[in-house]
């Protein structure tokens, strides 16, 4: 039984004064009682209304959205995306703001985050602060970069192809997003009608001219006849235990980067923004300076584009060890790595399979773990193992710090690190950050 003192405060409206930006596409405010709210659609210095979205009484913070501006800070813009506001679309968190401006936040929540979390300064981290657009990016005020090539659509009772909106299950129809790449826009998945789907997902390769849709049916669902605008493959996933299932054309589509072609099967992972790829294989590469003869590892490993990069680089007295838990992206690594007999993918997950390899060195290692990073023991497991450089491929901040911190305690510094901003008008901030022995450096 509730509490009166826990009664829910969702719908009441504050006048507040913004604070910082913080991690996760929201800033920092406090009601006049001293209550911390976790403010959208807002940015650092303004004046706003602020409206509960989530919380109560007893709750340690609130979460709200600015719902009227009183003073706006210079970098606020009008939102180019009509489906961007309060309750509206949550797929980007700040359309409102100049996109210099997005970056400049991004590379304050990750000097944040290395303070917090790992006692990092920037200088101590090796980083300059700054958070690099991807070529072809830089864009004026107003103007969104078309860069998503993969787009999950959600699909409502009616058959309404649209997109969650923030922390919410509840679907906004959309008749087009401005950051999806010109490849999935021409497909027209917002167009047409997908009666008994739950989701649609849309993948436009930029490797190739590869179109795929992955359809997600509701329980008891029939597939519908798909007929877009441009050809396309189209899979299924099964209701029943998540598998995918090729209906028609091809399993997979082909993606191209550092000069290879990689198969990507059954709507695996693969860089989202178009550049991301070779913008990322260019920053490790430059920070591991891989030798010929040299031993690597890449852990995390999806279908081998760090491999094959290290690979390549190695020649043939090299060795590449990739290990992936998803058994179709480690079949995908495989195939695509198949002439380069240097090259050796296990299936399975890191902190299972690593140990059981025998593998006691290793001169070069890359790691481009999930959101939540690493941990602890991998960190220390891979810290024994000697390596000259290790390269650390982070999508989180947060999990990055943490394990920097790990590394650090286990002997090992941060060199460099270099952030992107691979994902605009979102928070998400892609970071490279290179290793060595901290005894180097004395």
């Amino acid at each position: 039984m509730q509490n009166v003192s826990d009664a829910s405060l969702v719908g009441e409206e504050y006048e507040v004064e913004i604070g910082p930006v913080a991690h996760g596409g929201h800033c920092i405010a406090r009601t006049g009682e001293g209550r911390v709210l976790f403010v959208r659609h807002t940015l650092p210095g303004e004046k706003v209304v602020a409206r509960i979205t989530e919380g109560d009484e007893s709750s340690r913070f609130l979460r709200a959205d600015a719902v009227r501006i009183i003073e706006a800070a210079k970098d606020r813009i009008e939102a180019p995306c009509p489906f961007s506001g309060p309750g509206r679309c949550g797929g980007c968190d700040w359309q409102h703001v100049k996109p210099g401006a997005q970056r400049r936040f991004k590379g304050e929540v990750i000097a944040e985050q290395l303070q917090r979390l790992a006692g990092l300064t920037p200088q101590e981290a090796g980083w300059d602060g700054t958070v690099m657009p991807a070529p072809g990016d830089k864009l004026p005020a107003g103007e969104v970069p078309a860069w998503r090539t993969r787009v999950q659509y959600a699909v409502d009772e009616d058959g309404r192809a649209g997109l969650r909106r923030h922390r919410s299950h509840d679907i906004e129809p959309v008749d087009h997003c401005l950051i999806a790449a010109p490849g999935v826009s021409e497909l027209g998945i917002e167009k047409r009608s997908w009666p008994q789907m739950a989701s649609v997902e849309a993948i436009a390769a930029t490797g190739s001219h590869d179109r795929q849709v992955v359809l997600t049916p509701r329980p008891g669902g029939r597939l519908p006849l798909v007929e877009l605008d441009k050809p396309v493959s189209v899979l299924r996933v099964d209701e029943r235990d998540g598998a995918v299932h090729r209906v028609h054309g091809r399993a997979f589509v082909r993606e191209r980067a550092d000069g290879r072609t990689y198969r990507v099967g059954n709507g695996g992972f693969w860089q989202v923004h178009p550049q991301a790829a070779d913008t990322l294989v260019q920053a490790v590469m430059q920070g591991l300076m891989p030798r010929k003869g040299e031993t690597a590892l890449d852990l995390y490993c999806g279908v081998g584009l760090f491999a094959g990069a290290i690979a390549e680089r190695v020649g043939d007295r090299g060795a590449v060890l990739g290990i992936e838990s998803s058994k179709r992206a480690a079949e995908d690594a495989r195939h695509n790595l198949r002439d380069l007999d240097r090259v050796r993918v296990e299936h399975g997950k890191v902190d299972q399979v690593l140990p059981r390899t025998g593998i006691t060195e290793a001169d070069l290692i890359v790691l481009d773990p999930p959101r939540a990073g690493a941990g602890r023991q991998t960190v220390q497991h891979l810290a024994s193992l000697a390596a000259r450089r290790i390269a650390y491929v982070a999508c989180d901040p947060a999990a990055l710090a943490r394990d920097l911190a790990y590394f650090r305690e286990a002997g090992y510094r941060s060199r460099t690190l270099r952030a992107f901003d691979l994902f605009p008008m979102t928070h998400h901030v892609e970071c490279v950050a290179i290793l060595e022995p901290a005894a180097k450096a004395a």
